[in-house]
C-alpha cells in the first residue's frame, strides 16, 4: 500500500493487551501501531491526527518508563466535550491506541478485560488531555502548540484551488506535498520539542 515515505520514519508504539493475549490474537498479547495506523483509522493524515498519535506516544514514554504499556489499564480524559473543534478526531486515535473507550466499547469477560467507562469527555482540568495508569495511579498532563510549525503560505490558496476544481495537476500535486510536508515536520522534526509538544507529569 503506497503512502508518504516518512509514515515509515515515525517511531511505533508496543503495547502489552492482555486481551489479545487472552484469546490468541497476539502472541505474548504484545501489538504494535504506526503512524499508518492512525492514518488508516481517521482516513486522512493530518496535523490533528499527527498530534494525536504524538501526544499519545509521549504520554505512554511518561506513564510507563521502564515497561511495557498496558492497553486496556488507560484512563483518558479531555478537557473540551467530544464535538468540540478536532477533539473527536484526536479521541478515535487515542482510543485506538489506548483501548479507552466510553460505553461502546468491550464489556469484558467474567469481570476481566473491561474497556468501557475509560475514555471521558468535559473534564475540569487544567490540561487538553490527561493520560492515567489505572493501576498506579500515575498521570500526565499533555497539549499541542502546532503554532510553532507553520505551513507554507501557499496551502490556503492551493487547499481553495482544490476544493473548487479549478487547481491544475501540479497545484494537486504541489499541494498534497506541501501539507504532509508540514506533518513530516510536526512528527519528525519537532516531535521532542517541548514548545510544540506538552508533557506535564501530575
Amino acid at each position: 500500500m503506497s503512502h508518504p515515505d516518512f509514515f515509515d520514519e515515525v517511531p511505533k508504539i508496543s503495547l502489552h493487551d492482555p486481551l489479545a493475549e487472552f484469546l490468541g490474537a497476539a502472541q505474548g498479547g504484545i501489538l504494535q501501531y504506526g503512524y499508518f495506523d492512525a492514518v488508516r483509522l481517521a482516513g486522512h493524515s493530518c496535523p490533528t491526527v499527527a498530534s494525536a498519535y504524538w501526544l499519545t506516544y509521549k504520554a505512554l514514554a511518561v506513564l510507563y518508563p521502564d515497561t511495557m504499556p498496558v492497553r486496556g489499564a488507560i484512563r483518558v480524559e479531555f478537557r473540551q466535550d467530544s464535538a468540540s473543534g478536532v477533539t473527536g478526531v484526536i479521541a478515535n486515535v487515542v482510543s485506538m491506541l489506548t483501548g479507552a473507550t466510553q460505553e461502546t466499547g468491550f464489556k469484558g469477560l467474567a469481570g476481566q478485560f473491561d474497556r468501557r467507562r475509560l475514555l471521558f469527555f468535559g473534564v475540569d482540568m487544567p490540561g487538553e488531555l490527561r493520560f492515567t495508569r489505572l493501576d498506579t495511579g500515575r498521570a500526565v498532563y499533555v497539549a499541542t502548540n502546532l503554532q510553532h510549525v507553520p505551513g507554507s503560505p501557499r496551502v490556503s490558496e492551493l487547499m481553495a484551488n482544490c476544493l473548487e476544481n479549478t487547481a491544475t495537476p501540479d497545484e494537486v500535486a504541489e499541494f498534497r506535498q506541501l501539507w504532509q510536508e508540514r506533518v513530516r515536520r510536526i512528527l519528525l522534526e519537532y516531535g521532542d520539542d517541548p514548545r510544540v509538544f506538552v508533557v506535564t507529569p501530575v
